[in-house]
């Protein structure tokens, strides 16, 4: 009789650190596919290509499921609203609680993607907001180009393709919709990772109203935006972000002059994508940690 091992699951233990720093310059645009597999060659030994490093570093979807899209305990669909520039519907997935108290509606969470598309990593977080009792919608904003293509490098290259700014007025448009619908109590607070995470930052300082926020690695706004925040944010930062963690001084300065409510969280020896539970970079406790702390914020700041 045959006994096959199950495969272990790499982590970022797996690879030396000046990898792991290369691959997300890939992976934020700095360097080019080509780039990146020449530098990764020095890495590539035992008969494992450069290629073969960068499938293995590439997110695996099959391991993006904490929440089944046909979970008893919520309600999802994919929805459309439009968007403020014109360029046609924004595609969106809305998932609900399936059973919801009329007299304590939930709030709402809108939850902004990375620097490729809708994927099913996201939509899973999504899945994840709604199973802890909040409205919670994930926009696409790949939706101009048809949506997202089913594999991060294809979203990663459509991304960089659109006005910036159009991009971001997409997302706030989510906000707003989510601001106006039916059967919440009428708070809004967002989440975002990497890309996303920057845009969480974003709208807080153009949403005075905003009522909570929990930007992942996100980049941050120029300090002179930080007087017009009034959402208590949460900022998750990994240690090994240096990209990331370089902005946090200034930031952190001005959310202190102007006396802003916020917790900062800087998880030790993890990487920028630490959540992202499809990749190695992923980190187990400190993504348990991260979301814990992520459902309490909007659990404290987003009741009615």
């Amino acid at each position: 009789m045959n006994h096959h091992a199950p495969k272990r699951r790499l982590t970022a233990a797996d690879f030396d650190q000046d990898l792991l720093d290369l691959y997300d310059y890939y992976a934020h645009g700095k360097i080019s596919k080509r780039e990146f597999l020449d530098r990764a060659g020095k890495w590539a030994v035992g008969g494992l290509t450069a290629m073969a490093i960068l499938n293995t570093l590439s997110p695996n979807y099959a391991l993006a499921q904490q929440v089944a899209e046909d979970d008893p305990g919520i309600v999802g669909e994919d929805i459309t609203y439009a968007s403020p520039d014109g360029t046609g519907d924004i595609t969106a997935y809305l998932v609900r609680p399936a059973e919801i108290d009329p007299e304590r509606p939930p709030a709402a969470v809108l939850v902004v993607h990375e620097n490729r598309g809708l994927n099913p990593y996201i939509r899973d977080v999504v899945r994840r907001l709604a199973k802890a009792g909040f409205v919670a919608m994930g926009p696409d904003g790949l939706s101009s180009l048809g949506g997202y293509p089913g594999t991060d490098d294809a979203g990663r290259e459509m991304q960089r393709t659109l006005d910036q700014g159009a991009l971001l007025n997409d997302f706030f448009a989510g906000f707003e919709h989510l601001q106006a619908l039916e059967g919440t109590n009428g708070k809004v607070g967002a989440t975002g990772f990497c890309y996303g995470g920057g845009v969480v930052n974003r709208l807080a300082a153009a949403y005075p109203e905003m009522a909570a926020g929990v930007p992942f690695y996100g980049s941050f706004p120029d300090a002179a935006q930080v007087a017009g925040i009034e959402a208590p944010l949460m900022i998750q930062l990994a240690a090994l972000d240096q990209r990331i963690n370089a902005m946090w001084p200034d930031f952190q300065k001005a959310l202190e002059d102007n006396d802003k409510r916020y917790e900062a969280h800087i998880y030790p020896g993890v990487n920028h994508g630490f959540h992202n539970d499809t990749t190695p970079r992923y980190d187990a406790a400190a993504a348990t940690l991260a979301e814990e702390r992520m459902v309490a914020w909007f659990g404290t700041y987003l009741a009615g």
